[in-house]
């Protein structure tokens, strides 16, 4: 938590929100243990979206500008190195 007070710019902002919206679109859909709970009857379904964060965003084919920060992260997830080898 060293760095909750650096301030933000609204460009980071927005790309927070998408890559939060990136976690509720995995957990919602892809999740196994979410789904399973979700489809448990009597289940809490509340206590089960408690992880979801507050705010997300959503945006359609979203593509960070090259050469961005962002742009640099999406090609590392995509291509992640094999540190082990």
């Amino acid at each position: 938590m060293k760095h909750k007070n650096d301030p933000f710019t609204p460009e980071e902002k927005q790309w927070q929100q998408l890559r939060r919206g990136r976690y509720v679109e995995f957990n919602l859909v892809y999740d196994r243990g979410t789904k399973f709970g979700l489809a448990t009857p009597g289940s809490r379904i509340e206590s089960i979206l408690m992880s979801l964060p507050l705010t997300a965003r959503w945006e359609y084919n979203h593509v960070p500008p090259p050469e961005s920060r962002e742009a640099e992260i999406l090609g590392i997830l995509r291509e992640p190195k094999d540190w082990v080898h």
